[in-house]
């Protein structure tokens, strides 16, 4: 019954007046350079390729084994 009152206590505010709190919580966002955006996206990259070759190696390593252990 609590969570109920509270939900219907929430004041509603109007389009404009959210539009205006979400541009005003947008400009308290600390926003990363291109530089660092960049950087961060090598990164990400590089990662996803090691661990996909990674993935690779040990799903053919596991094969091989399973399969010479089936006599195939």
């Amino acid at each position: 019954m609590a969570v109920k009152d509270q939900k219907e206590k929430k004041k509603r505010v109007g389009p404009i007046t959210f539009l205006r709190q979400v541009r005003a919580e947008g400009n308290k966002v600390t926003w990363t350079s291109r530089q660092e955006t960049i950087q961060a996206t090598i990164f990400v990259l590089i990662m996803s390729i090691l661990i996909a070759i990674f993935l690779f190696l040990t799903d053919t390593v596991i094969t091989l084994f399973v399969n010479f252990v089936r006599g195939a």
